[in-house]
């Protein structure tokens, strides 16, 4: 069996790691094809050469751009290269414009298509992300849903039956294979000269967050705040950076919060197991505090992993003034929620792999 999986950016990149070691495993084939859409090497190539990923087959090299320029440009490249590989399946990760570019094309040239990560609805679409979700599902042939609240969304919606999985998340497969080689290699700590539970981990990069002035200043101007409690690292993202310098409040971030560059999986790792606190806006960011039993804030009106909410390992994150941000956030430490394992058992992606042959098999 051979399958194509496309990538683009820095949850994908992660995803396939234990991924590609079901696929090997199991004798698949893999052609990976890399969209370009996250070219930075701190946000694509550093988690190729530290996790072991294969170096892709085809990187389309797209870049950043508006979306529809950027989705066009994958559009373009994606048709070429399944046209050129023939594979038996297109296998897409999350939300992304590279997402959405590969249904679309895998689609038209009547080749079957698996979505991970199926089924998560933030029922908030002017997030870009969530409309990228609807129609992915609304057209892919297989759905694996990580969570049982996924799979009621796809129900609420219409999909049903044999086109959908309940699998669990592969995101969880990949920190149960790195959490103990973060714990041995990284030396993240030393260099920031941080101790565990000393520090804030923020991260903000959301489009909701980052095209909005008035939501990023309150943002970091409760970042701030915190800063006079306890230290907050933040791995700042080039889009963040780039809106930072605009509203001329970098330098003052940089004088007051410990800002770094992007990490790879192995610091980020760390950094999550050790923080005091999460605050973020990233989706993936929320589950891997979970997954490390750390309390985490997110800075959004909504979060698609709502059992986090429920279980009491997550809060959202008013953004109506500073004061709310700060009080949010040092009021989370400390804070365990209760035990459970709403993602699996840590072997999505035996599952995926499985689901994948059984059903080449009755085509």
């Amino acid at each position: 069996m051979k399958v194509l999986t496309v990538v683009g950016a820095r949850p994908q990149f992660i995803k396939t790691v234990p991924m590609t070691a079901a696929l090997e495993a199991a004798g698949c084939r893999q052609v990976i094809v890399h969209t370009g859409q996250h070219y930075d090497y701190r946000l694509s190539q550093i988690f190729f050469d530290e996790l072991g990923i294969p170096e892709p087959d085809v990187n389309l090299g797209v870049g950043s751009g508006k979306h529809g320029v950027q989705t066009a440009g994958m559009l373009v490249g994606l048709e070429e290269v399944i046209q050129q590989y023939h594979p038996d399946w297109v296998l897409l990760h999350g939300d992304t414009n590279s997402t959405v570019a590969g249904v679309l094309a895998a689609t038209k040239l009547h080749v079957l298509v698996a979505h991970i990560e199926a089924g998560l609805r933030s029922f908030n679409r002017k997030m870009p992300e969530e409309i990228n979700r609807i129609v992915v599902d609304a057209i892919s042939d297989v759905l694996f849903a990580p969570t049982e609240e996924a799979v009621h969304n796809l129900e609420h919606e219409g999909v049903n039956g044999e086109r959908v999985y309940l699998v669990g998340d592969i995101m969880y497969d990949a920190a149960l294979m790195h959490s103990r080689r973060a714990e041995q290699s990284s030396g993240i700590l030393k260099r920031l000269k941080v101790e565990k539970g000393g520090f804030i981990l923020a991260t903000v990069h959301r489009a909701e967050n980052t095209d909005d002035p008035r939501r990023l200043s309150v943002i970091f101007d409760g970042l701030r705040q915190v800063a006079e409690t306890i230290p907050v690292v933040l791995p700042l993202h080039p889009r963040t950076r780039s809106v930072l310098e605009r509203l001329d409040i970098l330098d003052t971030i940089e004088r007051e919060l410990a800002v770094i560059e992007p990490v790879g999986y192995i610091d980020m790792i760390m950094l999550e197991k050790s923080a005091a606190v999460v605050a973020t806006d990233s989706g993936g960011v929320q589950k891997e505090a979970f997954f490390h039993k750390v309390p985490c804030v997110t800075l959004r009106d909504e979060t698609e992993w709502v059992e986090l909410l429920d279980m009491g390992w997550n809060r959202i994150c008013p953004h109506s003034s500073a004061d709310d941000v700060a009080d949010t956030i040092i009021s989370a430490i400390g804070i365990q929620g209760r035990p459970g394992k709403p993602y699996g058992e840590g072997r999505a992606c035996d599952k995926i792999v499985t689901a994948l042959l059984e059903r080449k098999i009755s085509t």
